[in-house]
């Protein structure tokens, strides 16, 4: 009998080390996270598909949306007014952008349409609330969206009310993030200045424009991948220089740079 205790004890004994050594390399790599962010005073996050798990599939219902309102405006099946969309994002960098270009669009009309959607999917986040918290310095949402829509889903996550301010597609007189105008009148209306900053954001070409300002950037992944920048991405065996950080939990993150 003692024998094979003995041969059980060993693996467990293994199995101890190994986690034990998994925490200590865990917790050092949060205190190292801790100390990167630590003179951070400017906090900017993206809305869609980073504030909010992109599991709920509310960018989805907006996408579905878009296509609905080009096949009304166009006179096209579904397909074709998809193709449509999609030529003018990736072209323009927003699909309003495109439409205003090239049909005289009402920027009003469309966010209105596209945004009338259903946020039942989202749930509150009590503990992304308690993260953002605890974050030191101002905290600003910059979205291509709508601030009606950006307020509507914060709400629901229970967040709106950790922001000094929202900076949206109008703000910006509908020049649409990353063109660097869009970036320029960001810093001007949140009073950056020389403020250390850090984005969170999960379009890369969107973190690239923010890196050429100097902003510390985090790439928030999901599996939705839209924009050829994110398929370009996904298929890439290590990070660009102009991602500092990645994770697939936003909350997770900010606790991390918060941690004590």
């Amino acid at each position: 009998m003692s024998a094979t205790r003995d041969r059980v004890a060993v693996p467990e004994a293994e199995d101890a080390d190994a986690a034990a050594a998994t925490l200590v390399e865990a917790a050092a790599e949060a205190a190292q996270l801790a100390r990167s962010f630590a003179d951070t005073r400017l906090w900017i996050f993206d809305l869609d598909n980073t504030l909010y798990p992109a599991e709920c599939n509310l960018f989805a219902q907006i996408d579905q949306r878009m296509s609905g309102f080009i096949q009304k405006l166009l006179g096209l099946d579904h397909a074709a007014a998809r193709k449509v969309q999609k030529d003018l994002y990736y072209h323009y960098g927003t699909t309003l952008a495109g439409l205003m270009a090239e049909y005289g669009v009402k920027p009003e009309e469309f966010m209105d349409y596209v945004h009338d959607i259903d946020l039942a999917p989202v749930s509150p986040m009590p503990e992304l609330d308690a993260a953002i918290a605890r974050l030191e310095g101002r905290k600003f949402i910059f979205t291509n969206g709508s601030t009606r829509h950006a307020e509507r889903v914060a709400a629901k996550l229970g967040v709106l009310d950790r922001f000094d301010g929202i900076f949206d597609i109008a703000a910006g007189n509908y020049v649409p993030k990353p063109k660097p105008e869009s970036f320029s009148a960001f810093m001007r209306y949140c009073e950056g200045g020389d403020c250390k900053a850090a984005m969170f954001e999960d379009l890369p070409h969107n973190l690239e424009a923010a890196h050429a300002l100097g902003i510390k950037t985090v790439l928030v992944r999901s599996d939705y991948l839209d924009h050829p920048s994110q398929h370009a991405l996904a298929a890439a065996t290590a990070l660009p220089p102009y991602i500092h950080y990645e994770t697939d939990d936003l909350t997770r993150f900010l606790g991390s740079i918060v941690a004590k």
